[in-house]
């Protein structure tokens, strides 16, 4: 072949590879199934796994020096980068919901509030923190009505009459006084530390993940009176890109929040209950008619108190945040499954019942039915009203509920034409040291995107924890200033012979009560391991509108004959049965000796391990070393 020829032959190819890689441009590349324009992968079946439970989404994370499980990658490794630096479980949880401010801005923040369960290794005690917040003394039911607002005689649960979001559901945030509370008490490692790692991704960006950026859809917040119909500008301007919100791999920066955390640094949470930021809150809500003060912020402070416990199957030692936390629930449930399932099925256990068996749902069921109309009905803050928790998480009160539940027939929980929202956004995390120090810390801004109501300059929105106060004059949990709202917020903690076993909890408002309670059976019950107890199928209730949600397969398996016994039971797919996290500990008698629990500087691994799991159904990452 001649040299032309053999150059017009190599340019033809070029042209092909050329041409080719025009084409594979054009292809999908790693697109959301959720888009318009679907890629061709999104017509795909998962594959099964090579060993164990083959429905399993991954192997549990194991590790001996130190573990993080939470709901975003970059969070979980922004605690586990404090942990490899010699800080403890309690540094790591705060630098984790720090980053969790900035990837994740929707459920958390520092405008939000806070509930944690905290096992202190050198002293063999279970503490639990209140920073949940707390009502402007402005915030009455005078005032409500005045604007409007009554009680929802359709809805008896929290949050009847109140708005969805906007200025009159911001109680004072609980959540950084909380932080520094921990650090202070428990921490090794200072604000300057911990809060760096959120500092750099809010300078530098992330990119949205498509799980976040499915929820990027911020809530209407104006006005003041018929609230809600418009978007804050604010808010708009912080978390809008170009105008709009991000999508999937957008970079997302947030300067104004990194600015917030480098005062919080300098000045720890005066910054923000006495001074630059808490000026701003206030400005904000008074601009908007809200009843905010600059002594609201002033005079809060959360509390350490007692938590809920019960034991279980006299093995376990389960803790729950006590009231207004709503997670004494779940102590009340394992109560009442330990002492009616017998009695309901004789002969039978949860365990031999199953979870292929119509009837083990239904003692769920039934069970959280049960349980709830407790909590409705005496839920609220127990600094203003009386919550008898020693009465409701007894084993007697367990007892006689078992009488009250037909084991075979489905049991209504309100009126017919009632209506609510169970629903809610939060995240989760647990963190564990190489001392053996536990956290289960709930963090939230109750629903998506709290409030509505963003600080300008500071880069944080507002939580509506006050929208779960009910406008009804008879209701313990009526809206009063300087009181507590009803929350959704539940941390749990168990323990075997002495020591923790796990921490473990879930986000989506009244479903973390029922979903804690799952999780617990899969695992306690069932012998399920900490992966897989978040990934086996679950249940939803709505206890207002008496609506039993399934995940489809779950629903598939036994949704006909609980339609038959009376449920009004509905396919779904994950979103409304919540998140999961959690960590066991595992001691080994035959492992090198640990640190000791007085030995801040020790650098052995503890005897025994770690093993973690995270939810599948969004973004979950467990991290150890």
């Amino acid at each position: 072949m001649k040299r032309w020829q053999k150059r017009l032959s190599w340019l033809a190819l070029v042209g092909v590879v050329l041409a080719s890689s025009f084409v594979l441009a054009q292809a999908p590349i790693a697109r959301v199934c959720g888009e318009a324009s679907a890629a061709p992968a999104c017509q795909a079946v998962r594959g099964d796994r090579s060993e164990g439970w083959l429905q399993q989404t991954r192997s549990e994370v194991m590790a001996r020096n130190g573990m993080v499980s939470t709901v975003q990658p970059l969070a979980a490794q922004a605690g586990l980068r404090i942990l490899q630096q010699g800080g403890n479980a309690i540094d790591a949880a705060v630098a984790t919901a720090a980053m969790l401010n900035v990837v994740f801005p929707g459920n958390v923040g520092i405008g939000g509030d806070l509930f944690a369960l905290i096992y202190v290794a050198k002293e063999k005690k279970v503490y639990q923190l209140n920073a949940s917040g707390i009502a402007p003394a402005g915030l009455t039911l005078d005032r409500m009505h005045a604007l409007g607002y009554k009680a929802n005689p359709a809805n008896f649960g929290p949050g009847s009459g109140m708005p969805s979001g906007g200025i009159l559901t911001v109680t004072v945030p609980g959540s950084l006084w909380g932080w520094q509370e921990v650090l202070t008490r428990f921490g090794t490692r200072s604000f300057k530390e911990v809060l760096q790692p959120a500092i750099d991704y809010a300078d530098q960006g992330f990119p949205v993940t498509e799980e976040i950026a499915s929820l990027w859809k911020m809530k209407n917040a104006l006005p003041l009176q018929g609230c809600c119909t418009q978007i804050d500008p604010d808010s708009a301007k912080t978390f809008h890109v170009n105008g709009k919100p991000p999508v999937a791999g957008t970079i997302f920066r947030n300067p104004d929040l990194a600015k917030a955390f480098r005062l919080i640094q300098q000045q720890g949470r005066d910054a923000f209950y006495k001074g630059e930021i808490g000026r701003a809150i206030v400005a904000k809500s008074q601009a908007l008619g809200g009843p905010m003060t600059l002594e609201d912020l002033a005079n809060y402070k959360g509390e350490w108190v007692t938590p809920a416990s019960t034991t279980y199957h006299g093995e376990f030692t389960v803790y729950g945040t006590r009231a207004p936390s709503q997670a004494w629930g779940i102590v009340e449930a394992l109560n009442v499954l330990e002492a009616c399932v017998p009695t309901w099925y004789p002969g039978q256990t949860l365990a031999s019942l199953g979870p292929a068996n119509p009837l083990y749902w239904h003692a769920l069921v039934e069970a959280k039915k049960a349980v709830y109309r407790d909590v409705y009905g005496y839920n609220a803050d127990p600094n203003a009203v009386n919550v008898p928790l020693d009465m409701l998480t007894s084993k007697p009160h367990a007892a006689s509920l078992c009488s009250k539940v037909n084991p075979m027939r489905a049991s209504a929980t309100g009126p017919a034409n009632a209506n609510a929202d169970g629903t809610g956004d939060t995240i989760y995390l647990a963190t564990a040291d190489r001392w053996g120090n536990m956290v289960s810390w709930i963090n939230s801004n109750f629903a998506g995107w709290g409030s509505g109501i963003t600080v300008p300059g500071y880069g944080f929105i507002l939580h509506n924890r006050g929208g779960l106060f009910t406008l009804d004059p008879k209701s313990p949990n009526v809206i009063a200033g300087n009181k507590r709202p009803y929350n959704t917020l539940s941390a749990v903690l168990a323990m075997k012979d002495g020591r923790p076993l796990l921490v473990t909890g879930q986000h989506g408002g009244d479903q973390q009560g029922q979903g804690n309670m799952q999780v617990l059976v899969n695992i306690l019950d069932l012998g399920a391991n900490m992966q897989a107890a978040g990934d086996m199928a679950r249940f939803s209730h709505n206890q207002v509108r008496n609506e039993l949600q399934m995940e489809s397969q779950l629903f598939q398996l036994v949704g006909a004959r609980l339609k038959s016994m009376g449920h009004n039971v509905v396919s779904s797919d994950g979103a409304p049965v919540g998140g999961y996290e959690g960590i066991m500990f595992m001691p080994d008698a035959g492992a090198s000796p640990g640190c000791a629990a007085t030995d801040a500087r020790c650098a052995a691994p503890i005897a025994g391990f770690y093993r973690a799991g995270s939810n599948f159904r969004e973004d979950g990452q467990a991290a150890g070393y």
